[in-house]
């Protein structure tokens, strides 16, 4: 018979495992919750792409989470399950992700025959904005941001690599940099066109191959912040407001917490008190 100090520890290792991945649990049915709130709400299918950085298992190892190909397969058969004619909202947070798998939801959100409203709380940066390209309507929170679509050749920006060969000449460039100036070529090429094509079903051929050339030619920095008026003046099919559900929906998809806490408040909503 084991001794009573050996079942508490082993009933301590096992709570230890079991407790993150019941609130694992309790907390995917809060959202499961929270999305059939505002699909019951808008009349409409739901569909959340949120990257957070979470932590998983008794650890705490952080995730870091980018849009992938296990996110485009999920979110293409979120499609195939909605009525042709029925709205979809899309919420996105995310900094962004693979081309490949961007490209395959951008492409499924706009053959999709009823209206499609990406929602953007916080912030779509990159391949998050390419979906953005692809809705009929982008409502932003205010603050929040979308972010040039440039392509990147490894760590290096496309539209950098091609300025080595105006900037030295042949025999100065080792063999590796010129196979990656063509990619970076071919890379640029294939996102204007795909994003020329996103837009020119909502304004004429030349005003949208102007603004891909903008968002896909390296013109800002990868990180570049298109603030909602800018995204407005661009043309682009923002509108401002966020329905209250998004925010509750968001907010059960929290940012790992850090050892200390760098932002602290009560979180409760305070309003003006009126005078008089």
């Amino acid at each position: 018979m084991p001794d009573l100090w050996t079942v508490l520890l082993v009933a301590v290792v096992l709570l230890l495992f079991a407790v993150p991945v019941v609130q694992q649990q309790v907390t995917r049915a809060r959202r499961l919750r929270a999305i059939r709130d505002l699909e019951t709400e808008r009349r409409t299918r739901v569909i959340a792409l949120i990257h957070r950085q979470e932590r998983i298992g008794f650890l705490g190892i952080p995730l870091f989470r980018y849009i992938d190909i296990n996110d485009s397969e999920e979110v293409l058969r979120a499609i195939r399950l909605t009525a042709p004619e029925m709205p979809i909202d899309f919420i996105l947070h995310t900094p962004g992700g693979l081309v490949l798998s961007s490209e395959q939801i951008a492409m499924a959100l706009r053959r999709h025959k009823g209206k499609v409203t990406v929602f953007v709380p916080h912030y779509a940066m990159s391949g998050g904005t390419l979906l953005c390209l692809a809705a009929d309507e982008v409502a932003m929170d205010e603050n929040a941001v979308l972010g040039p679509v440039d392509p990147r050749i490894g760590e290096y920006p496309a539209a950098s690599l091609l300025r080595v060969p105006r900037l030295k000449p042949p025999e100065e460039i080792d063999d590796e940099t010129f196979v990656l100036v063509d990619i970076a070529a071919k890379a640029q090429t294939q996102m204007r066109e795909f994003v020329t094509g996103l837009l020119q079903e909502r304004m004429d051929g030349g005003r949208a191959d102007s603004l891909a050339r903008l968002l896909s030619g390296g013109t800002w920095t990868h990180d570049y912040p298109i603030t909602f008026e800018q995204a407005r003046e661009l043309g682009l099919p923002v509108t401002s407001g966020m329905p209250a559900g998004i925010y509750r929906l968001m907010d059960l998809f929290p940012q790992a917490m850090p050892r200390r806490p760098s932002v602290a408040y009560v979180p409760i909503p305070y309003r003006e008190e009126k005078k008089g």
